[in-house]
C-alpha cells in the first residue's frame, strides 16, 4: 500500500500546484469578474487540506514515515 499511497499524495499535490497556477491565470485574465478565480482557490483549500489529511493518515498507519531531523 506504501509506494501507491506516495503517488497519490504526489498528484494530488501536483493538482494543487494546478489549481493555483489556474487561479493566477484567471486573476490575470478575468479583469472585472473574479468567481472563477475564488473557486480555483477555494478548490486549492479544499485540496490542500485534503493533501493534510492524507499525510498525517499516512503517518500514522505507518506508510509515510517522516524524515530522522534532529535525532
Amino acid at each position: 500500500m506504501g509506494p501507491i499511497y506516495k503517488y497519490a499524495v504526489v498528484v494530488l499535490l501536483l493538482v494543487v500546484i494546478f489549481s493555483l497556477a489556474q487561479a493566477l491565470y484567471y486573476m490575470m485574465t478575468d479583469k472585472d469578474d473574479d468567481r472563477r478565480m475564488a473557486w480555483a482557490l477555494t478548490r486549492r483549500i479544499a485540496l490542500s487540506l485534503l493533501l493534510i489529511g492524507m499525510v498525517v493518515f499516512g503517518i500514522w498507519m505507518g506508510w509515510l514515515n517522516p524524515h530522522d531531523v534532529g535525532r
